[in-house]
Order: C-alpha cells, then structure tokens, then sequence
C-alpha cells in the first residue's frame, strides 16, 4: 500500500510544475547560458525608456485604455507628435554618467504606435510631423557612448485591426461573455496579428545590427487575456534566438513551463525590501522614478533620490539588476524632474560604482552589520559595506570579520580605514567627518 502511495505521488509530482521546468526549447547548457549573460550579470543597471504617442496626452501611458478612447479618438496624438527637442545623443551621455550599462527603448508599446520604420503599417513615427526613424537614432546614440542596445516591443496592440478585443483592449466588454467577445471580435483575425508580430520582430532583430536584450510584453492568460498560444510564443522565441543568437530575453512570453523560455524574471515595480526572495535566480527589478512609465505631466508620487540609490543598492545586494525608466516628454526631453534624479545618482556612482558592477549578494559566511548592506564581487574578492546608517561612536562592528580581511578603506576615495580586534569582532573607525553621500561604502579586502 505504501509503495502504491508513494508511485501515486510521484506520478503527480512527475505532471507538476517542478518536472515541467524540465523542458527544453534549445540545446544550451547552462554553462553556456551564464557565459551569454555574463555582460549583463556584470552591469547591473540599466535604463528604460517609456517614449510614445502617450507622452501628448501626458497622463499616463495607459490613457487608451483607461479612458476607453477609439483609434479615431486617439488619432489627435499621431497628427501632432513632433518631438523637435529629440536629441539621443543627450540621452545617451545622460544614461552613461549615470553608470547605466545597458538600455531598453520602447520601439511599439500596447497602444500599437512605432517609433521605427516598419514596413508593415503607416502608424509610424516616420508617417508623423517627426518624419524620423527615432529608434535607428537611439541605437546609433547609445552605441556610440558604449551602452548595449535593448529594445521593448509591445506583444499587445490596441491599434491593430486584427488584434482581437479583450479584457486588457480600450474597448472591452465590462461583465462581457464568451458570445459578447465573439460578437465584437467578428471581423479580426488573430493569424493576422501574428503574422504582423513575427514581422515586426524580425523587423527589429534584422535592420538595426546586433541587438543585445529583447523586452517583450505582456502575457495575460486567462478567459478573457492573451498567453503563449496567442503569440505562438515557442515559434517566436526560436525565430528570435535564430536571428539574434546572443541575445537575451525577458520571462513575459508566458513560457514559464520551459527552463530555457525565458533568460530573466522581472519583478515589476516591488519593494526593495522584497528583493531577498529573488536570490539565487536570474532576475532584473524594472522600476519608474514615478508611478507611471510614460510621461505623465501632473503626477507628484515620484521616488526620492535616496529611495532610488536604495532601489540599486537592494537589487546588487541580492543578485538582481535594475533597469530605471524615463518617460522622455513630447518634445523629445528627459523630464527636469528625471534629469535631477539621474544627476544625483551620476554623483554617487562615479565615486562608488565598483560596489555595483560585477558584484552580488555576499557569501553567508558574512554576517551584516547593523545598519548596512553587502555586496561582493567575485573575482576580486572584495566585499563593500553601504553604509545606511554611521554608528554614533564612530566604530562600525563586523561582526565575526577577525581573521578575514587584510585592509579596509572608504571607496569613494580610497582613504584607509583602521580597525581593531575585538573577539570575534572587528571595530572599524568611521571617518571622523561624513563623506559626502548619501551613502556611503566602504570596501574591505578579503583575506
């Protein structure tokens, strides 16, 4: 009876989710797999960026469909998008004195409109005033200044003919049935769309050269949403590894079920005190200086600079990255409130980067010191102190650190700092006078 139970069990364990990771889409090895990422692992942070037709209506990138609004309602928006201040070579320079290594631009977001020269719709930034193809500029801006190139391209496309209505379209059916949805669905073809998708895509991965990360968004399984058989997400995944081999893609195909499905999880928008539990995975936190990813005029929830520096610290002291987003104005700009941000962080990491690049969670056989954050960097064998809070008698405690560390000094000048036994412990003098960050590092040589 026992071993009945037992082969019972194991018979659905062998149909759930912890066997179904097992699949397989390519050959890969993992070994290959982390030599692919290595870049990536290493940069830490990126930025995003939000840019599109929503930007006009500036309250939110989301506006079609919060507000319900028609193609021919929203059409004002393609009339008048002429971004005359669009400059990338500025946004680029923004990016890179920010310590970003990588960024992601939005080239179709949900509300179907393109900021590149595709040949398969009219509804492009080069139909527009602009009469430009704005993300061949960004990818020849960024890659000047020596920063990856990623591109967002939005799986959803309320614009589009075919793209059939759905609980997520600007023109759902509020408490709408199965009969309700086909009804008003009559007409479009989703074979269509798919063939429009995988042409857009191979679009994107073809004309602008080597493309190093392909955001794709979203997957909304369920009655009345969108998941990987809509997309036909296997085929496009294998399309997109064909055309671009090295590139790296995001988790929102919906193929969870395939270990080799997706290259990175993307916790949106959480708590950088929830960032512990994506230890030990492969992941990148995508965040807004807002609360909103377009440019969205009249908002005021906008992160402070510590909250963001904290944001970063939290996402390299657990192993993730973190990719920042702007949502550039209508005329092309960084919003002033985005640029005082990013001047901000350019200062701290100028004088601090080397606790971000290449670094990680610490090993447990380091204990975290009251008041701060670790981070460690594997090859060097370094580990750095972020100082949240400055003891008030100017000694730091390592608890335990005896016998592990052969020098210590503040990072951002590389002024040493002396320490004295204390048991187990280590007693770290503090400077005697602040240094001029928020927060400061401090970086230890391990034995």
């Amino acid at each position: 009876m026992k071993k009945l139970i037992y082969f019972c069990l194991l018979g659905l364990l062998m149909t759930g989710p912890v066997f179904s990771q097992q699949k397989h889409l390519s050959n890969e090895t993992p070994q290959q797999k982390t030599e692919r990422m290595q870049w990536w692992t290493d940069a830490r942070f990126g930025m995003f960026i939000h840019w599109g037709l929503y930007s006009e209506a500036a309250r939110h990138e989301w506006v079609k469909n919060h507000e319900r609004l028609t193609n021919q309602q929203y059409q004002k928006y393609f009339d008048n998008f002429d971004p005359d201040h669009f400059n990338p070579k500025k946004w680029a320079k923004e990016a890179k004195a920010a310590g970003m290594k990588y960024a992601v631009l939005t080239t179709k977001h949900h509300e179907g409109f393109c900021l590149f020269d595709s040949k398969y719709t009219d509804y492009k930034a080069t139909n527009t005033p602009a009469h430009r193809d704005l993300v061949r500029e960004f990818v020849n801006a960024f890659r000047a200044e020596g920063i990856k190139v990623g591109f967002y391209y939005s799986l959803i496309d309320w614009h589009h003919p075919d793209f059939t209505i759905d609980g997520y379209h600007p023109q759902r059916i509020d408490n709408g049935d199965s009969a309700a949805y086909a009804k008003i669905n009559k007409g479009r073809d989703m074979d269509k769309y798919r063939k429009y998708l995988f042409n857009q895509v191979r679009e994107l991965l073809t004309n602008y050269g080597k493309i190093d990360i392909l955001w794709l968004d979203f997957s909304y399984p369920g009655k009345f949403g969108k998941g990987h058989k809509d997309w036909h997400a296997k085929d496009l995944l294998k399309m997109i590894r064909q055309l671009q081999p090295g590139i790296i893609v995001d988790n929102r195909l919906d193929l969870n079920d395939y270990s080799d499905g997706y290259d990175f999880e993307t916790p949106e928008q959480v708590n950088a005190n929830t960032l512990v539990k994506y230890r030990g995975k492969t992941w990148e936190t995508c965040q807004t200086f807002s609360g909103s990813w377009g440019y969205y005029r009249d908002e005021t929830s906008w992160k402070t600079n510590h909250q963001l520096l904290d944001l970063l610290i939290s996402s390299v002291t657990n192993g993730g990255n973190l990719i920042l987003n702007v949502g550039p104005t209508a005329r092309g700009e960084f919003d002033y409130r985005a640029v005082s941000h990013l001047d901000s962080i350019a200062y701290w990491m100028h004088a601090n980067d080397r606790a971000i690049y290449g670094c990680t969670f610490a090993p447990d056989s380091y204990q975290v010191p009251e008041g701060t954050k670790l981070s460690y960097n594997p090859k060097t064998k370094r580990l750095y102190v972020f100082l949240y809070k400055i003891p008030e008698d100017g000694k730091l405690r390592l608890p335990g650190y005896n016998g592990k560390i052969s020098y210590a000094q503040l990072l951002n000048d590389d002024s040493e700092l002396q320490y004295k036994t204390q048991g187990e412990d280590l007693m770290l003098d503090m400077p005697k006078v602040r240094p001029p960050y928020d927060i400061p590092v401090v970086e230890l040589m391990l034995k």
